[in-house]
């Protein structure tokens, strides 16, 4: 069975917030997208800290049961490792397309964090081969990255499976294009972890359902 996370990209942060307590009682992990037009053109809520996060209702129940990642869209994601770390993020995924992966790599390991490492849509395998021994997770974009709601590219089947062939023992999360559909063919793949948004949120009130159903593709 894969893993589901619920994937949030918003602008503000009442509709993170809304978010996260729909999808709470139903997966132990949630993944919060951080955009600031410097990698895609798109502009998310950035200024997230222990504050934030302690604005939501029962929050010190919720955290006990949840984990956050942070999937950074974003050119010099090194500057945002620590304020999100200090947040209680538990794992950072930056791209290979920001300026300097390694810079990030490098810093985000003095953090207690799991640290990962995404590849765009459009992107060939080779770019992020030489950093597969140095992540805890490889993220693949089964979209072009930066907004939701896209079709699913099928190219991307190949970088997945290029990718469970070289580390056969690191989570491989897919994200992008996510329905009951794509999950079946991006498991065959090789995937372990699927990110979905627009699938799951297109029905707040069938939530539950569709969680389940990408599980038990």
């Amino acid at each position: 069975m894969v893993e589901i996370i619920p994937g949030i990209l918003e602008r503000e942060w009442s509709e993170i917030e809304r978010k996260i307590k729909l999808v709470a009682p139903y997966v132990p992990w949630v993944q919060i997208d951080i955009a600031d037009e410097t990698l895609v053109p798109n502009k998310t809520f950035t200024d997230i800290t222990s504050a934030t996060f302690a604005r939501i209702p029962g929050w010190d129940d919720l955290h006990k049961r949840l984990s956050f990642e942070a999937h950074l869209m974003v050119a010099n994601p090194e500057k945002y490792i620590h304020p999100l770390a200090d947040a209680g993020f538990k794992r950072l995924i930056a791209h290979i397309e920001a300026s300097d992966p390694r810079r990030f790599l490098d810093a985000a390991h003095f953090e207690s964090v799991e640290v990962g490492m995404a590849i765009d849509g459009a992107t060939e395998f080779e770019q992020i081969e030489p950093y597969l021994e140095d992540v805890d997770v490889v993220l693949v974009m089964t979209v072009e990255a930066g907004l939701s709601g896209q079709p699913f590219l099928p190219e991307t089947l190949e970088k997945i499976k290029s990718i469970r062939r070289n580390v056969t023992d690191i989570p491989v999360e897919v994200d992008g294009g996510i329905d009951d559909k794509t999950a079946r063919l991006v498991k065959e793949a090789g995937a372990t972890r699927l990110v979905s948004t627009t699938y799951i949120f297109k029905d707040p009130e069938r939530i539950e359902v569709a969680i389940d159903r990408l599980k038990n593709v």
